[in-house]
């Protein structure tokens, strides 16, 4: 027996390393927070003594725990009740639904207080199913909300719909110019209809009262609880800082990352959480960019294993379902969209966004680029390369951010150069069906092709993006697995189905990539963190249809336990 007892050992069941090897053991010792041993039941139990704690598995499948890769850790927490309206679906089906929700909010809310909702998605909305060219209006809110402001965020966060009262106290009208890459939706009239996406969104959260940091520590709080029972053990938080002090009512802002450290300094920060620094929204020019970065001096973390900043987020277009992500070719009905930084035209903001990133990658930072348009994911791509080509750097690991119509030349030049491509399985499950509506059959089905960038040799993470949609990567591993949609169940794009083995690795080793972290998490290795997450029954024979039901029944980060449905 070792000189220190082990002081877990967990036996009877399937210990997915997600080593090299996809090696698979029986039986795996923790000692003081790291894995101690890795085998069978007599080679492990060596390690127990009589203090040791012995888990029986029954069955059952331990795995590295999961790193959610793309998650909005503040902002996920506000939009839960009762911080928040629910307005996402299934929970509202319509538009009238959507009223109902807020006339209820209206009757305990002081009149003229703000009331602010999220998760509305008009591709779930009856009414605008009903008629493709119906959007929602602040006149569908202003009957049930007359005296109140009303703010609702929509589910991908690229769109905001407002009552006629947030117009007025925004100040906002037909006069109203229109931010670079932002979209004011009018009538007939020349009137805002009360929707605003991408950059224009800012026009109107800039008039929401920032929530302090106590109400978003309850948020971040709230999400900690939330990943602890889906044995989610580390995340990416994509973009903190100036940029974002006007979003989500301050859950991206700078002073956010001062709510992560105190909650750190207090011993409350149940997850490892890395940092994308966020100079800029939306919008905005590259001298902006610069200026802002610059000015950012953050301090060292005391404890970079629990809580660093690992990069800078940017934008460099918006989304295929507001026809706001630069394509190549036409969306259905015309339009191929446009980067959404600053400049007259596209050559113009082509040199702007390469230029935010050649600065973010010649100051030492990793870039995450919130990239979606096969075209913007070419821009963004050639731009990593020329940076790194300028500034030589070792091991950089930029990143582009969702990826959706990620081409053949670009995997190539990825994986050439050591960048990667983080996406977003479950995103994919919600809107496969809806995505044919605006890109047709064939480029849906493509829409974040797992298959082919891995073939590529890029290295492929996977995110929530919650709050767009829940923190759970069982969902996910689901859909890399089937490819299937929430809506119909079709199979859309069977050809980029990926086997079990390497949809893990998205969210466990190749995710530990992402965050510089490979060499002590990740996966379950002698020496390594123990982070884990248990699964009530055999992940390596589940049917993938049952994965997203699989219980999560124990979860640890660093060996403290979190989450504990296991009996001894």
């Amino acid at each position: 027996m070792p000189a220190t007892p082990a002081d877990i050992v967990f036996v009877n069941g399937s210990v997915l390393t997600v080593d090299s090897r996809f090696s698979v053991a029986s039986a795996l010792a923790v000692s003081d927070g790291l894995v101690s041993a890795v085998g069978d039941r007599a080679e492990v139990m060596a390690h127990a003594g009589p203090a040791t704690r012995v888990v029986d598995l029954q069955g059952g499948t331990l795995l590295p725990g999961i790193n959610d890769s793309h998650l909005h850790g503040c902002a996920f927490g506000l939009t839960q009740p009762p911080l928040s309206v629910d307005v996402a679906y299934p929970t509202v089906r319509s538009i009238a639904d959507v009223a109902e929700a807020v006339r209820k909010a209206a009757e305990t809310t002081p009149a003229g207080e703000w009331i602010s909702g999220h998760g509305w998605d008009a591709g779930y909305l009856a009414e605008c199913v009903a008629d493709s060219s119906r959007l929602p209006t602040r006149q569908d809110l202003d009957a049930v909300s007359p005296h109140h402001p009303v703010l609702l965020y929509s589910a991908t966060g690229h769109a905001t719909w407002v009552n006629s009262a947030a117009l007025e106290r925004a100040g906002v009208d037909r006069n109203t110019p229109v931010p670079p890459g932002g979209v004011i939706v009018t009538d007939a009239a020349g009137e805002p209809t009360g929707l605003f996406q991408e950059g224009a969104q800012d026009l109107v959260h800039g008039a929401l009262p920032a929530l302090s940091p106590e109400v978003r520590a309850d948020a971040i709080r709230a999400t900690l609880r939330t990943l602890a029972k889906l044995g989610v053990t580390s995340y990416t938080e994509p973009g903190l800082g100036p940029g974002g002090d006007t979003l989500m009512r301050g859950a991206l802002a700078h002073s956010t990352l001062d709510v992560y450290r105190r909650l750190l300094a207090a011993g409350e920060l149940t997850a490892r959480v890395g940092v994308l620094l966020l100079p800029s929204g939306m919008t905005g020019t590259a001298e902006e960019f610069v200026k802002t970065l610059t000015a950012l001096d953050e301090p060292a973390s005391p404890d970079p294993r629990r809580l660093a900043i690992l990069g800078v987020k940017l934008f460099a277009d918006g989304i295929p379902v507001n026809k706001t992500a630069w394509m190549h070719e036409p969306y259905i009905g015309g339009g191929c969209g446009a980067l959404c930084v600053g400049g007259d035209t596209d050559e113009e903001r082509v040199a702007q966004i390469s230029e935010m990133i050649r600065f973010t990658h010649a100051a030492g930072y990793q870039a995450g680029v919130h990239v979606t348009g096969d075209r913007a994911i070419d821009t963004v791509v050639d731009a990593f390369a020329a940076a790194a080509a300028a500034h030589p750097r070792t091991d950089p690991r930029h990143y582009v951010i969702h990826g959706d119509f990620l081409s053949a030349d670009s995997m190539r030049k990825l994986a050439a150069h050591g960048f990667g491509v983080n996406m977003n399985p479950t995103i994919k499950w919600t809107v496969a069906d809806l995505e044919e509506e605006f890109v047709g059959p064939e480029r849906a089905g493509y829409e974040w092709p797992y298959r082919d960038a891995i073939d590529a040799g890029v290295t492929v993470t996977s995110g929530s993006d919650a709050p767009v949609t829940l923190p759970d990567w069982r969902q996910g591993l689901s859909t890399m697995l089937l490819r299937e949609s929430k809506a119909s169940g079709r199979v859309s794009g069977p050809d980029q189905r990926i086997r079990l083995a390497e949809a893990l690795r998205t969210y466990t080793s190749d995710a530990a990539w992402q965050d510089f972290a490979e060499e002590w998490k990740g996966t379950l290795e002698v020496g390594k963190a123990a982070d884990l997450c248990v699964l009530a029954g055999d992940l390596l024979t589940a049917d993938p249809h049952d994965i997203p039901t699989m219980p999560v029944v124990f979860t640890a980060v660093g060996g403290d336990v979190v989450h504990d449905e296991l009996t001894a």
